[in-house]
């Protein structure tokens, strides 16, 4: 029985090749406008890759389709893999009903849709990242985004097209509150709510469709939670008790999950909490308060969360928002963020792992040189020296820009910060932030034309630079098929 189905097989290899060209080639995954196959035979198994597990069958009725039945035996194939691509100018026609399709095991033939092929990060991969929550506030109203070559394209394309493979979301708790950065009158957020639920909620799920990695920065705060504030929501201001602030925490974290992940959207890092660096949960907002948090008091000691003043409340807080991450999925990886590892880690680290006891998997840190955060050596120099104290603890860098001085772009510091970091033991890749952005930490990556954002070639040639030494690649959209089939058949 075995033998006879290898010889339907061979006998439908041959037949293939006496009447299209066929090729021993790479993946090569077009978009559905350009029907392709890609059969994989291996040692292991035999796998033919589908557009869709509909697309075969789509306006054929008259093709029966194969039983997989998983009673029957296995089929392996000793030789080394083959792999054989059905170009859509094959002039072979659908099959027909009286064509004979063998009945192969359901544990040997693995049907793979062309999303899986789509993924633009793959674990292990190193992280070249960008912060791009501001996009989806420009892509309602109206801006259209250019690449490089002046061709307009969707953010996620023009990011794929430099290799860069993992986005990174911030979300507000409820932006749309008094004191909250889509208050009433706050510019240009005061039409909606970004960053709140249910916008982070659509954005992400492009984003994971998109195949990039996801980084999720919740900053557990209505504004912008950075070192100088991190004000308490309005809707937990009136709550009087640490324990009671951190049930919050957990709350809202699982909550915020459980519904990404309903969606599809489920982050692969977690960010509890942004740029943390003395705590968060810290502060109210003042009468005098603006749309970016600015100016604020101190919050009651018995809720604070500072980490200087009130350790055991900033670890009751962490706990819980990691907890929360942790029993909607395990796998995430959990990220604290602070802003300045060059003046505070050291210290930061030995106060949050070695006397709060609190595990989590990555450190972040902000890295603008602007700033005075440092430069890339010194940064190379904490990695390793904290990475042998710590030897659990992933790095990353969470927020960058590149620029040594306001409003500048300064050439060859994205290329420099990034090849440091590929090859720093224990640092997994960096996120450049807002590239649409300029001001005190640096310059942008895109320019304004009229009402829309155009690619700046020198700012992304050092993406497009970088690759190769990252064993990164960029992803280029499928080309279109010269000769599309007239009807969708299965060749």
């Amino acid at each position: 029985m075995l033998f006879l189905k290898i010889s339907v097989l061979l006998f439908y290899i041959i037949l293939f090749g006496s009447c299209s060209e066929t090729k021993v080639t790479d993946v090569d995954l077009s978009s559905s406008s350009s029907f392709e196959e890609v059969l994989y035979l291996s040692s292991e198994d035999l796998v033919p890759v589908l557009e869709s597990s509909s697309s075969v069958y789509e306006n054929n009725s008259s093709l029966e389709q194969p039983h997989f039945s998983s009673s029957e035996t296995s089929l392996n194939l000793s030789s080394s893999e083959l792999q054989i691509h059905l170009s859509s100018s094959s002039s072979i026609e659908p099959l027909s009903s009286s064509v004979f399709i063998p009945n192969i095991s359901s544990s040997s033939f693995h049907f793979i849709s062309s999303s899986s092929f789509n993924l633009v990060y793959k674990p292990g991969d190193y992280i070249l990242g960008a912060d791009i929550s501001k996009f989806q506030e420009y892509e309602s109203r109206g801006v259209h985004f250019y690449d490089t070559d002046n061709q307009q394209k969707s953010i996620f394309q023009i990011l794929k097209n430099h290799g860069i493979n993992y986005i990174r979301l911030k979300t507000f708790v409820d932006p749309s509150a008094m004191y909250g950065y889509a208050a009433s009158g706050c510019g240009e957020t005061s039409s909606e709510s970004f960053g709140d639920k249910s916008h982070i909620m659509a954005y992400a799920k492009k984003v994971k469709e998109e195949g990039f990695g996801f980084l999720l920065d919740i900053h557990y705060s209505d504004n912008w939670a950075d070192p100088g504030k991190q004000i308490i929501p309005e809707r937990w201001r009136s709550v009087n008790s640490i324990d009671a602030l951190s049930d919050s925490v957990y709350a809202y974290t699982y909550d915020l999950l459980s519904s990404l992940k309903s969606i599809g959207a489920l982050p692969d890092m977690v960010q509890v909490g942004n740029e943390i660096t003395n705590g968060l949960l810290r502060n109210v907002p003042t009468s005098k308060t603006n749309c970016w948090g600015e100016p604020s008091n101190a919050a009651s000691s018995v809720v604070s969360g500072e980490l200087s003043s009130q350790p055991g409340n900033f670890s009751k807080l962490i706990k819980a928002g990691i907890k929360a991450v942790h029993d909607v999925d395990s796998r995430i990886k959990t990220v604290l963020h602070i802003e300045n590892a060059i003046d505070h880690g050291s210290w930061w680290l030995s106060v949050v792992i070695d006397q709060q006891k609190i595990n989590f998997d990555i450190l972040a840190f902000s890295a603008y040189t602007a700033y005075g955060h440092g430069i890339a050596s010194e940064w190379k120099s904490f990695i390793n020296t904290q990475s042998s104290k710590y030897p659990n603890l992933q790095f990353l860098i969470a927020e960058y820009n590149g620029g040594i001085s306001a409003s500048t772009w300064t050439s060859g510091k994205t290329k420099e910060i990034n090849l440091m970091l590929k090859e720093t033991p224990k640092a997994i890749g960096s996120f450049y932030w807002e590239p649409a952005l300029y001001g005190a930490w640096g310059g942008a990556a895109f320019e304004w034309r009229d009402n829309n954002l155009y690619a700046i070639p020198s700012a992304f040639s050092e993406f497009d630079e970088l690759l190769p030494n990252l064993d990164l690649q960029r992803h280029l959209p499928p080309m279109p098929s010269k000769n599309p089939p007239k009807s969708k058949g299965l060749f």
